[in-house]
């Protein structure tokens, strides 16, 4: 069939008005820092414009840093976010649940916890990111670093733990200063309903700011939207829960 040139105008005008069009989704770059003699790297996402801007350590499940991760990181630099995803593996991502267990068995959580360290110290040093607003967001295993994050850095202004792991005990909850939001699944075997109201009995009796949400029908992994678990209105939830404690946590600061 022949097309007339007049009948292909409007497309080539809606192809040159979108190229010509401001993107609105934030792009994202490797950046290399200090981790005590190393140096390491992660995926920085910055916010269009001069700032200074709110920051998040954003932390991998046990997987590794891939694209899904990733993508989390662009999200969170869309609304406003300086957003450094670590990489605790060092470049390896897991291709099968059992790669997964390997590497995050073989972590060593000294060294762990120093790189979050790290980039909390890298994100304060930068000059678009405001320095009393800079919290912590992880999942599963990242969700465990968050809350160890918190334990660490005093200066954390905000720790969000999508269903990780969590300890109860007063000596080391007293070392936590950030308001904590936890969003965990009611049928998830590894991290039980009960070891989340210690927690969150805990934290509440020694006077620190904290807020959880149980799903129920949710499970482990319920806002990752690449596995069988997720959970579309548990995650849709979570999520705008989530936007709503970091606006009020750190983009008052």
């Amino acid at each position: 069939m022949k097309v007339s040139a007049r009948a292909l105008f409007p497309l080539w005008l809606f192809a040159l008005l979108a190229l010509a069009a401001p993107s609105t989704a934030a792009e994202g770059q490797p950046v290399r820092y200090a981790s005590g003699s190393e140096t390491v790297e992660g995926y920085l996402v910055t916010p269009a414009g001069a700032g200074p801007f709110p920051a998040l350590v954003v932390i991998h499940e046990w997987w590794g840093l891939n694209d899904q991760v990733k993508e989390e990181a662009r999200r969170l630099a869309a609304e406003g976010y300086v957003a450094l995803a670590v990489d605790l593996y060092r470049g390896r991502v897991a291709k099968d649940a059992d790669e997964a267990h390997e590497l995050s068995r073989g972590l060593p959580e000294d060294r762990a916890r120093r790189d979050l360290l790290a980039a909390f110290s890298y994100l304060a040093g930068r000059q678009d990111v405001g320095r009393n607003g800079i919290g912590s967001i992880g999942w599963c295993m990242g969700g465990g670093y968050s809350l160890a994050l918190a334990l660490a850095e005093p200066r954390l202004a905000a720790s969000v733990i999508y269903y990780g792991r969590l300890v109860s005990d007063e000596a080391s909850l007293d070392k936590v200063h950030a308001p904590v939001l936890g969003l965990f699944g009611e049928d998830d075997r590894g991290i039980p309903v009960a070891s989340v109201r210690a927690f969150e009995g805990t934290m509440k009796k020694l006077g620190k700011p904290v807020e959880i949400h149980i799903y129920p029908g949710a499970g482990h992994a319920f806002a990752n939207p690449t596995r069988p678990s997720y959970r579309e209105a548990a995650a849709q939830d979570a999520w705008a829960k989530t936007l709503g404690f970091l606006e009020r946590e750190l983009k008052k600061k």
